[in-house]
């Protein structure tokens, strides 16, 4: 597989992410605030979907799959990753129920439209791979997945650091 270099320097950038959020939530365990717990996972469970989503080509290539059944394979995985797997993990995460919860509708949609130019086109990408309309361009919308993905993740700590849409507490 062409590229591997590339994948495994996005896993690398992921793995900084997934780090930085890991150090932030054991900083002395003084990170308690229902809002930094909430943010701080979701930038590490976007780190770890774009760690696992540039390594699998580079080994699932390794069982000699190639073409459109390495990437039709791994945009599976992509989207289980991102729609079931965020899912369930919104149901096992007290304190992101609890920011959901705490957030007015009108304020959560505006946030959350600021995130539809990167996770919408990333969700095509892997759909159109899924199709197969495009068979030689499937490399290319992967890796624009990817990226986009990645580029959600520094827009959500972007959030964190500057505490955009946090709940106003009373």
């Amino acid at each position: 597989m062409q590229d591997v270099d590339l994948f495994l320097s996005l896993a690398g950038i992921a793995g900084v992410f997934v780090g930085f959020g890991a150090l932030i939530s054991i900083r002395g365990g003084s990170t308690s605030d229902t809002y930094e717990v909430t943010y701080v996972g979701m930038v590490v469970w976007l780190g770890v979907q774009v760690v696992v989503a540039s390594l699998a080509p580079v080994v699932i290539s390794r069982f000699d799959v190639t073409g459109h059944a390495l990437w039709m394979a791994c945009s599976v995985i992509f989207l289980v990753l991102f729609w079931p797997g965020d899912e369930a993990l919104k149901r096992v995460s007290t304190e992101r129920r609890a920011v959901l919860a705490a957030t007015p509708k009108k304020s959560r949609v505006t946030y959350e439209l600021l995130a539809v130019p990167l996770w919408l086109p990333a969700n095509i990408a892997l759909v159109l791979i899924l199709l197969g309309v495009l068979p030689g361009r499937e490399l290319a919308l992967y890796l624009a997945a990817v990226v986009l993905i990645l580029l959600m993740d520094c827009l959500i700590l972007l959030f964190l650091v500057n505490q955009v849409g946090r709940p106003a507490t009373t």
